[in-house]
């Protein structure tokens, strides 16, 4: 029960445009700590992130001189409920004293300004508190897609941030046209759309290591997900791991599709070693792809198209025959049912 509900808090914060959903630090530590050796030199933009609020870059303010960093940039959007409450910011040079404005910090240095021997978020408050050319004021928005913030995404080598779940497609179209690096948070659904799940395909975007079930609201609260992971064009170990296949191909326990040229293979540990055709697996696998051991097909979702389809359901065939066109079917005693949505993929010999 508590993944349905988990669930349908993403789709509702989808539909109302709720993008207020603030990652925990444990869940950024997690994931980045596969990456580290990556970041090393290199410019990083979070640029979704109230600076004040966001653990993303707390996080990589606290590990500025650990991961040898060149730069940390990070924007907010002008309509953040939550700017400026851990750091008042007419504590702060170069800033309007009512705090209502879209900000931008540029860190370059963290130095030990508290002189007790390490390099801790202390330092960097003393930082933004002393320094008028780290923060400034943005004369946009601070939206990602204004001007502003584009000419900053340019300078950026690695993007890492939790995007706005409403605007995920224009989000993940802006780096990929700008050719940028990156890490970020994104539902398992995303694989769904179209133009998204083509980068999926060609090996452009790939999983990232953990999940993220828990997220900081403005107001405190938590909000529980089920379905919501990490996203990255960053090098991963795991994607270099081959996958260990046990079970065989028998005809009697993989069934083939009656709308698809597949075999359905309704776990990821019962992929069939030796079957050469096309199988449809659970979206899951992506977890566990290596391109070097699999090839990505396809995706059974609405896709008329899809060149693995063999045929399309009439009211002839099922009343149902709307629900059984946006996936693929299965005969279960005789009577036509749809799955999941399935990956279509192949061994590669």
């Amino acid at each position: 029960m508590e993944k349905k509900s988990s669930n349908s808090n993403l789709h509702r914060a989808a539909k109302v445009k709720n993008d207020e959903f603030y990652t925990r630090r444990t869940d950024i530590e997690n994931e980045l700590k596969h990456y580290k050796d990556q970041f090393r030199g290199k410019i990083v933009y979070c640029n979704c992130d109230d600076p004040f609020e966001s653990d993303f870059f707390k996080y990589f303010a606290a590990n500025f001189n650990a991961l040898g960093l060149k730069k940390l940039i990070t924007t907010s959007y002008v309509k953040s409920p939550i700017v400026g409450k851990q750091l008042p910011l007419f504590e702060m040079r170069g800033l309007k004293p009512d705090g209502k404005e879209p900000i931008k910090i540029e860190v370059s240095e963290v130095k030990d300004l508290n002189s007790d021997g390490a390099i801790g978020l202390e330092d960097v408050q003393r930082l933004l508190k002393d320094d008028a050319n780290v923060t400034t004021s943005l004369k946009e928005s601070g939206d990602f897609r204004s001007k502003e913030c584009v000419e900053l995404l340019k300078r950026a080598d690695i993007v890492v941030t939790n995007p706005p779940f409403s605007l995920f497609r224009e989000y993940i179209a802006q780096l990929m046209k700008n050719r940028k690096k990156f890490l970020i948070i994104g539902n398992d659904n995303a694989i769904s759309y179209k133009e998204f799940f083509e980068f999926i395909k060609k090996n452009k975007i790939w999983a990232g290591y953990g999940k993220v079930k828990e997220f900081r609201q403005p107001d405190g609260t938590i909000k529980k997900f089920g379905n919501v992971g990490w996203y990255t064009n960053l090098d991963t170990t795991k994607r270099h791991d081959k996958l260990t296949l046990y079970k065989k191909y028998d005809r009697k326990e993989y069934v083939k599709y009656d709308n698809y040229n597949a075999i359905e293979v309704s776990k990821v540990s019962d992929i069939p070693m030796n079957y050469e055709g096309v199988m449809g697996v659970p979206v899951t696998f992506l977890d566990k792809y290596n391109p070097s051991q699999f090839e990505i097909l396809g995706i059974t979702d609405r896709d008329p198209n899809n060149k693995y389809r063999a045929k399309m359901y009439t009211k002839k065939d099922s009343p149902k025959y709307n629900d059984l066109n946006r996936r693929a079917a299965i005969k279960v005693n005789n009577e036509l049912k749809p799955t999941y949505a399935r990956l279509l993929i192949k061994l590669k010999q």
